[in-house]
């Protein structure tokens, strides 16, 4: 690392050398010492003008210059036909200017220390020396969480994939002792507002150790190195209390691919959570979870096994797990309401904006003066909860059938291919399952076909399809210029811009036969959609397999 301390040392040494130079210029008398005889040839020549005596020199003024002569080679008779000024400024002047010299001084020794300081903790965040004297873990505190499973509702199928880290942070010398090993990094992947904070909370409750929770913009430092020693000291302070959960909300504000661009700050942060992450030992007890809403956009290297090697997925509440959010908080507020009506009304609301609804009638409720909250509240107010919002939530019966026929074709045709999906919810408009490279040619065209499924199914069914397809298109678009253009697995080894359109044409030619044949199970799938506003997988496969 540069020695910056020594360059700031020596640019404050000179800065108030420049200045002690600059007022010495400017305090200095450069005013000419004359002798007696001089003096006296003045005053006999009636050249002077003006005399202003001090405690040291007696300044003789002329026309032409000025004189100065000590106080002691002059007696006061000898200015006995001309007036003398006393001047006691001089002193006044020199105090002044010494005490802001000492003032200057003393900002730049300030200053001086300052920086010393903040390079200290720095190049400490870079070196990691690992004595309790330089460490600062004890700055960060970990809390007791005090939200439980029973406080969240909806989220069954997550609590049964986080039980296993529940059991492994209450009992691990049982995993140890059969030679198993679990994940270091559990990442929550879902939409905001789905409750992954709260999630991560309740694991820690369950588990009964201490809570540690980090911002991923709270590791965002000015100086490089900064935010590299916050995650140093978070991991270390988590050890200490081991076994212990550490839980990065936003993961993604740090551990975005890296594309070569300078950002040595941010890049410094990622690779120190990569290496914490890696130097876990497996004795450590200290599970990492974090969680993001774009997966998309995280390094490759936090997804690799041994570090955030176990993805949870945090859908959007289906009818079910509406009701049962609703039945949580409306357990304490007086209601009249049927609970399975207003969780019907609100597709694709997520647990927060539940919640906010349910404040929200409460509140009017209280306005209007009712004893109780009825379906009316919530009727109003459902408008409020979504101003602003991006998606719109509420379909019309309309929108809905587009909705439900498009994602249950897009579902057929992902598990005819077998493509890598878990679910398919009525609220999202896009499937993408993962890729894994590299894809032989018909992976690529089976993926594409996955993309213009739903598009088929509603131009058989009602010749036209909606504006949710824009996603699909533009993923369509991507897969069949890399295939023709860079895979160089088209018709022409070169790839001709006219290619691109005769495959998409081809592939949907082909899907629309593809559904034609599967239209009895196409049905039922929708069905499903329609009435679950989700379907998984393990169901259609099931679907498929009783058409067989």
């Amino acid at each position: 690392m540069p020695n910056f301390k020594g360059k700031f040392s020596a640019l404050y040494i000179s800065s108030g050398i420049l200045i002690l130079l600059f007022l010495y210029a400017f305090l200095r008398d450069t005013t000419s010492l004359a002798t007696l005889a001089k003096v006296k040839d003045l005053l006999y020549e009636n050249k002077v003008e003006k005399i202003v005596a001090s405690k040291e020199y007696v300044y003789i003024k002329t026309s032409e210059k000025t004189y100065k002569i000590a106080s002691s080679q002059v007696t006061p008779r000898m200015f006995a036909h001309v007036t003398v000024e006393i001047d006691d400024s001089t002193t006044t002047m020199k105090m002044f200017f010494m005490f802001f010299i000492f003032i200057v001084i003393f900002s730049l020794i300030l200053n001086i220390y300052k920086k010393r300081a903040d390079f200290r903790l720095a190049e400490g965040s870079n070196g990691f020396c690992g004595s309790s004297k330089e460490s600062h873990s004890e700055s960060i505190m970990a809390v007791k969480s005090d939200v439980s499973f029973a406080d969240i509702g909806g989220i069954s199928d997550v609590k049964i994939e986080l039980e296993e880290i529940i059991d492994f942070l209450k009992n691990p010398n049982r995993y140890k002792s059969f030679g198993a090993r679990l994940p270091r990094g559990v990442l929550l992947v879902g939409p905001p507002g789905v409750g992954k904070t709260m999630i991560a909370k309740a694991v820690a409750h369950a588990a009964d150790v201490p809570f540690y929770y980090q911002s991923g913009a709270s590791f965002v430092q000015i100086y490089v190195g900064m935010g590299a020693k916050r995650v140093h000291d978070l991991f270390a302070a988590a050890q200490k209390s081991s076994p212990a959960i550490i839980f990065i909300d936003e993961i993604d504000a740090i551990g975005k691919e890296r594309d070569g661009s300078s950002n040595d700050e941010r890049e410094a942060t990622l690779n120190q959570l990569l290496t914490e992450m890696d130097g876990f030992e497996d004795s450590s007890n200290v599970i990492v979870v974090a969680a993001t809403n774009k997966i998309e956009v995280l390094d490759s290297a936090l997804l690799r096994a041994g570090r955030f090697d176990r993805r949870v997925f945090v859908d959007l509440p289906t009818p079910l797990e509406r009701e049962s959010i609703l039945e949580k908080y409306l357990s304490n507020i007086p209601h009249s309401v049927e609970i399975k009506k207003v969780s019907d009304m609100c597709v694709g609301f997520n647990g927060a904006s539940l919640a906010a609804l349910v404040n929200e009638a409460a509140l009017l409720s209280l306005r209007e003066g009712d004893k109780e909250i009825t379906y009316k509240h919530f009727q109003e107010m459902k408008d409020k909860v979504l101003f602003g919002k991006r998606q719109v939530a509420i379909l019309s019966d309309k929108q809905r059938a587009y909705r439900s026929l498009y994602q249950s074709a897009k579902a057929l045709i992902a598990t005819h291919f077998d493509l890598n999906f878990e679910k398919v919810v009525l609220s999202s408009d896009v499937i993408n399952p993962p890729v894994n490279e590299p894809l032989l040619k018909h992976e690529i065209l089976e993926h594409m076909q996955m993309h213009l499924a739903g598009i088929c199914a509603c131009e058989l069914r009602f010749g036209e399809h909606a504006s949710t397809a824009a996603s699909d298109v533009k993923e369509l678009k991507i897969k069949a210029r890399e295939l023709i253009e860079e895979f160089a697995m088209g018709e022409h080894f070169i790839g001709k811009e006219s290619d691109i359109e005769v495959l998409i044409n081809t592939q949907r030619a082909e899907t629309k036969e593809l559904l034609s044949t599967m239209s009895a199970a196409l049905d039922k799938i929708e069905v499903k959609m329609s009435e679950n506003e989700c379907v998984s997988k393990l169901e259609v496969k099931e679907i498929i397999n009783d058409f067989l």
